[in-house]
């Protein structure tokens, strides 16, 4: 057991135990032959693989017996994959070849048949044989030294032959095809039989022999004629191929056999109209079901009758992939081309599945046509696949043109979809959010055959462009946003709603939000690729599916972090800046506060007291509005105040000012600009701040003292103390959120939220101090 482990700790990893790692990697002539006598065993005929295998085996563990049976499944499959490809690559090549070896076969056997008859007429001619006469005379009856048998014997020969071409034509006439065959077997026997016992002379072998050729000829184009016929029912059509062959014609038999089948496809589907009016997929049913039927049916005649032969078998497979391209071709034409034009997805995958399905009754029998098939709809398929996004697209930017951003349920005529996972109540969206949430799950459903059949493997990427495409039509609808070329590019001259009001805005982002958290994810699982995933037991296939969708959803969430970042950015433009595009928050209005000789009434700026005002407006209603979702809600508002903050912080001409400016930072200025910092940690803490902006605000602080701190002066002797800073934070919180203020500051500052701010502060002034 020690020395199994020890082997099996050893080995190299994706090592099998059974083939030496040398011999994949290749090596210099050294390894060759090392490779090569390692080899020998493989080429003994006592080898048994069974105990190679099982004396390799013996000192693997579990974990690498199954590496190895994993491997060699592997192997199998690339080994019959490469195997299939090199079939489809060599196809043609096999039967352009297979043809001219019949041909180079039925030219030798000619050359044959006249070196045969040129043979016979010079060996007549060498034996200076008269031909003038078939009857022996009375002279030559005395030299007769032939018995009475003998005599018996010549006269029946001469009577068949005499008999011979009258019957013949009688067989032949009255269509008697076997009596005519077995007859022209028989004269063939009697003809080597008296040329070997010499009971007929040369030249009556000679016309016997033309006469079989001529008769054989004969029969051979009734025989043909009977094949042309469209009357020949299909046990005739067996037949007179059967006695071509017989005959030993068969390349024409075959050819005559599949030309019948093909005429009489041909006259069928004459039959089969399509019209404008009807419905496509009964079109290619119908049209189907005559096309594989033929070829089904001259399978069966080219089997019973040739059997397996390599280049019959060839000739079949070639008329068959020739007749599953019309029938594709038609099918294109006349039902498939209208689907791709129109949009028209489910009734495109209906005509496919139909197609597939009879080609899939053919390959039970060894003859695979989907490919041939599948080559010609793919164009048209993705086509339509096209259409029908650019359809959803056009529709929805129709209904944002007159979409009033207010969210309601799903109105009457467009399809209801589930609950939302996260309440018992059906989401509320805008109608144009509704109209393309109902054409989404419609168009997964008209996928999803597609995407079992190995086509619309782009619907996913195509759907994430007209996802974003919508969200660009939502960041286009934010007040604001015309005078950003940016956010124009790619909608072209599509006229969107302005929504004016914080409500229509925060809609905005419910109908995005919604969509890419819950509804599209939902209608994807429905797709065959997504939802195998969930239920396939295969480890490796299961990950790569579900990180797939994961990726997907991914996706979708960042579309929506772009409308997201637009609203924020936009709301912290207009809190900054003016119409006339002076700014509210600048280095002056801390600096000019020492000069003030007016008595100053401490509050929090008025660009903070509206941001904060903005904030807890907004949060009131996205309460009601994301339901269930308060965590986009949260993280929005988060979002909100981390722009502003972040403005300020890499707002170069604000701190150049402070910092260098020929103006210095007062104590007044510094008590002010703490103050307000103070107050959105005050206001943030918990709702409105993630960590990352509490770090930012607390490194604000520290440079604003660290400038105060560069005149000379004290920040901690020129700031009051911590409560005076947290009660004038709370007084303005509760007067812009409305509710009552606390009957003593010790209230507050024994507060959860107060006792963390003011310790905040308390690390910053010790900070600023350092």
């Amino acid at each position: 057991m020690a020395s199994a482990a020890k082997s099996s700790r050893s080995r190299p990893a994706g090592h099998s135990g059974v083939l030496p790692m040398h011999a994949a990697a290749g090596g210099g002539d050294g390894a060759g032959s090392r490779l090569a006598d390692k080899l020998k065993i493989f080429k003994t005929d006592k080898f048994d693989p069974d105990s190679y295998v099982q004396s390799k085996c013996q000192t693997m563990n579990e974990k690498e017996i199954r590496q190895l049976c994993s491997y060699l499944q592997d192997l199998k499959k690339a080994s019959a994959e490469e195997m299939r490809r090199s079939v489809y690559a060599n196809y043609a090549a096999f039967i352009r070849t297979s043809k001219e070896i019949s041909d180079l076969e039925r030219e030798l056997q000619s050359i044959k048949n006249l070196l045969n008859t040129q043979s016979a007429l010079i060996h007549g001619l060498s034996e200076g044989v008269q031909i003038d006469s078939l009857t022996t005379g009375p002279e030559d009856s005395e030299e007769e030294s032939f018995s009475t048998v003998e005599d018996q014997e010549l006269s029946e020969i001469q009577n068949w032959y005499t008999d011979f071409p009258e019957r013949l034509d009688v067989l032949l006439a009255e269509r008697r095809v076997d009596e005519a065959l077995d007859a022209l077997d028989e004269a063939e026997r009697i003809a080597a039989d008296a040329k070997q016992k010499q009971t007929l002379s040369t030249a009556e072998i000679l016309a016997l022999k033309r006469a079989i050729s001529d008769n054989r000829q004969k029969l051979s184009d009734q025989l043909a004629e009977a094949a042309c016929q469209s009357s020949t029912c299909g046990i005739e059509l067996r037949a007179a191929a059967s006695a071509l062959k017989r005959l030993g014609d068969g390349p024409r038999a075959h050819s005559l056999l599949l030309s019948a089948h093909n005429q009489r496809l041909q006259g069928n589907i004459q039959t089969t109209h399509p019209s404008s009016t009807a419905y496509r997929g009964a079109y290619t049913a119908a049209l189907a079901k005559q096309v594989f039927s033929a070829i089904s049916h001259a399978l069966s005649d080219s089997m019973e009758v040739f059997g397996d032969e390599p280049s019959y078998a060839s000739e079949v497979v070639t008329w068959a992939t020739k007749q599953a391209m019309l029938f594709a071709l038609l099918v294109k034409r006349h039902a498939l081309a209208s689907c791709a034009a129109s949009g028209g997805l489910r009734a495109a995958a209906e005509c496919v599945q139909i197609a597939l399905g009879y080609c899939s009754l053919l390959e039970a029998r060894g003859l695979s046509l989907s490919g041939v098939v599948m080559k010609q709809f793919r164009p048209c398929v993705e086509q339509a696949l096209d259409s029908s996004l650019r359809r959803i697209e056009e529709s929805t930017s129709a209904l944002a043109a007159a979409d009033n951003w207010v969210l309601v349920y799903s109105p009457t005529g467009i399809r209801p979809f589930a609950r939302s996972s996260a309440g018992n109540m059906a989401p509320k969206l805008s109608s144009s959010a509704h109209r393309f949430n109902s054409m989404v799950q419609d168009f997964f459903e008209d996928v999803g055959p597609l995407l079992s059949l190995q086509l619309g493997g782009s619907s996913m990427d195509g759907l994430l462009k007209i996802f974003n495409t919508y969200i660009d039509l939502l960041v286009s609808a934010l007040p604001g946003s015309m005078d950003d070329e940016a956010n124009l590019e790619g909608l072209g001259n599509k006229i969107i709603r302005m929504a004016e009001t914080d409500e229509q805005q925060l809609a905005l982002l419910a109908n995005a939000s919604l969509l890419a958290e819950e509804l599209l994810p939902r209608a994807a699982m429905k797709l065959p690729s997504v939802n195998q995933a969930s239920m396939d037991k295969r480890g490796p296939e299961k990950q790569n599916r579900a990180a797939e969708h994961r990726e997907w959803k991914r996706k979708l969430q960042r579309m929506v972090d772009k409308l997201r970042d637009s609203f924020c950015r936009q709301h912290a433009l207009a809190l900054i800046f003016t119409e006339e595009g002076d700014t509210h928050l600048s280095a002056e209005m801390y600096i000019n506060m020492d000069n003030n000789v007016q008595e100053i009434e401490w509050v929090p700026s008025l660009i903070f007291q509206e941001l904060y005002a903005k904030l807890h407006r907004m949060a009131g209603i996205a309460t009601e509005m994301f339901v269930g979702r308060e965590r986009f809600a949260t993280l929005l508002m988060m979002r909100l105040t981390e722009t502003v903050i972040l403005w300020l912080s890499e707002d170069q001409t604000f701190w150049e000012e402070i910092e260098e400016g020929p103006r210095a930072l007062g104590p007044l200025g510094l008590q002010q600009f703490y103050l307000d910092m103070q107050f959105v940690i005050l206001f943030g803490q918990g709702r409105f701040l993630s960590r990352h902006v509490h770090q930012v605000i607390l490194n604000i602080i520290d440079r604003g003292m660290a400038a105060f701190s560069a005149t000379g002066l004290d920040p901690d002797s020129a700031l009051p103390s911590d409560d005076w800073f947290i009660d004038v934070a709370q007084d303005t919180i509760s007067t812009i959120s409305g509710k009552a203020q606390a009957a003593t500051s010790e209230r507050e500052v024994h507060s959860p939220t107060a006792s963390v701010s003011a310790q905040s502060v308390s690390s910053v002034r010790s900070h600023g101090s350092s």
